[in-house]
């Protein structure tokens, strides 16, 4: 019959110790120092029976594991032969104790290595590439040339024209010249094709009646709604400016022949 042996590597001599603790389901803090010892022992027999390297820190277990045993064989101060040293200051440190606190640093960073493999693992499965430029990828959003103007804005400037231009129409007047809304938005239109813009101010002339600042201000309001114009108004109270929007073709809305 054949004998096999089968030896698993240890790192050092202290990760043998913990693998016989182990294997044998020993207690860590109550080691009984004896079998242990023999286990070593057997194990380190093995090893140069088969003619393999033993580095000196295994042998150097070997004697501290001897050492523990010696001393855990002398007799202790509740020996009833000794009751004439009773006496006297003996230590009675556990010549364990170092070699416990030892297995149990070892088998912390042990454990903390084994956490340490496990994420090296995981991240070598990651793979990364350099930074890459995802500037052309973002949505570029279209500036707003009307951002800030809203109806509060319009009716402030239609205010403002009011209380500047407002008279009384004289009472001999019987007749007044009538003009629609959609002929002041053709006037309006027709006008910025010619000069590009239009301040406010200039649709409200000096002898304006309170009728053609409404219809001014209602063509104004309904070119806006169509898209035909936008305003700006560069700061708070100052003339707003109207431009013209060639976004939409020249028939819409009812507008032809401008």
């Amino acid at each position: 019959m054949t004998y096999q042996i089968k030896l698993d590597v240890f790192e050092g001599p202290l990760d043998l110790l913990l693998h016989l603790i182990d294997k044998e389901e020993m207690d860590i803090y109550d080691i009984p120092i004896a079998k242990i010892t023999d286990q070593y022992l057997q194990y380190i027999h093995t090893m140069q029976t088969l003619k393999l390297d033993i580095t000196s820190e295994f042998l150097v277990m070997a004697a501290t594991l001897l050492s523990i045993k010696s001393k855990m064989l002398l007799p202790t101060r509740t020996d009833p032969s000794l009751q004439q040293l009773l006496e006297m200051d003996i230590d009675e440190v556990d010549p364990r104790e170092e070699l416990i606190h030892r297995l149990l640093e070892y088998k912390k960073y042990k454990q903390l290595a084994g956490v340490l493999r496990e994420k090296e693992i995981a991240r070598n499965q990651i793979f990364t590439r350099p930074p890459y430029n995802l500037t052309p990828y973002l949505v570029q959003e279209k500036e707003n040339p009307v951002e800030g103007i809203s109806l509060y804005h319009l009716v402030h400037a239609f205010e403002k024209a009011l209380i500047k231009y407002s008279y009384r129409e004289p009472l001999t007047k019987v007749e007044r010249e009538e003009i629609s809304v959609k002929d002041k938005m053709i006037q309006v239109i027709n006008l910025l094709k010619i000069q590009g813009i239009l301040y406010f101010s200039e649709l409200i002339t000096s002898q304006a009646t309170r009728t053609d600042i409404v219809i001014t201000f209602l063509s104004i309001l309904e070119l806006m709604k169509q898209k035909r114009i936008y305003c700006i108004q560069n700061k708070t109270f100052d003339d707003i400016v109207i431009h013209y929007s060639s976004d939409k073709g020249g028939t819409e809305f009812g507008l032809q022949s401008y």
